[in-house]
């Protein structure tokens, strides 16, 4: 995909499912603020932000990264503009429980590419919606800087999806190592 912007991703920070070891997802049937730690997360970030002259803000609209885009959102001084296409990938019936009894479903990654949990998404589900929101944007502006804040697994796809890669690719080829910590962020260099 040729890039009209310069793009920054931005994993919320540590939260109270991340904590608890459980799985949540919109909507959410637990309440999973950010932790203090994550909230320090952010903060630290935030100011490493402040040098890369970000103009807009895209968030998911999830309670942890509502907050983590709160902190940012004062930070730089800017609004954000909230996308239900870069929620969290849909748990279904497993969203408030236990992240282990969640990966049990699959018998690998793989799997999880065409397979979600029962009324949920797979990865697949969650590759098409982060490539429509890319594209979208990625359309309508030119020239801007612009910082995405997500969750694990929709940024590692829509990485994967801006690189020109399909959803089976990125599972295969991108190392899981390439996926962002809590409260981590990257600069999108485009290969």
């Amino acid at each position: 995909m040729e890039l009209n912007n310069k793009y920054f991703l931005l994993r919320h920070g540590e939260a109270f499912s991340n904590v608890n070891n459980i799985v949540s997802s919109w909507p959410e049937k637990i309440k999973n603020p950010l932790t203090t730690t994550g909230r320090d997360q952010i903060k630290k970030v935030s100011k490493k932000l402040k040098s890369k002259n970000i103009d807009l803000i895209f968030s998911s609209d999830v309670l942890r990264t509502k907050q983590t885009s709160e902190i940012v959102s004062e930070s730089l001084g800017l609004k954000v503009k909230f996308d239900k296409r870069l929620r969290e990938i849909d748990f279904g019936v497993m969203s408030g429980g236990s992240a282990e009894e969640f990966i049990k479903l699959f018998k690998d990654r793989l799997e999880r590419v065409l397979k979600g949990a029962p009324k949920g998404e797979s990865y697949k589900d969650v590759f098409e919606r982060v490539l429509s929101f890319i594209k979208e944007i990625n359309k309508k502006y030119k020239g801007k800087n612009i910082l995405i804040i997500s969750h694990q697994a929709p940024l590692y796809l829509l990485e994967g999806a801006i690189d020109g890669f399909s959803v089976l690719e990125i599972i295969k080829k991108f190392p899981k190592e390439r996926m962002l910590h809590r409260g981590g962020m990257r600069e999108i260099i485009k290969k």
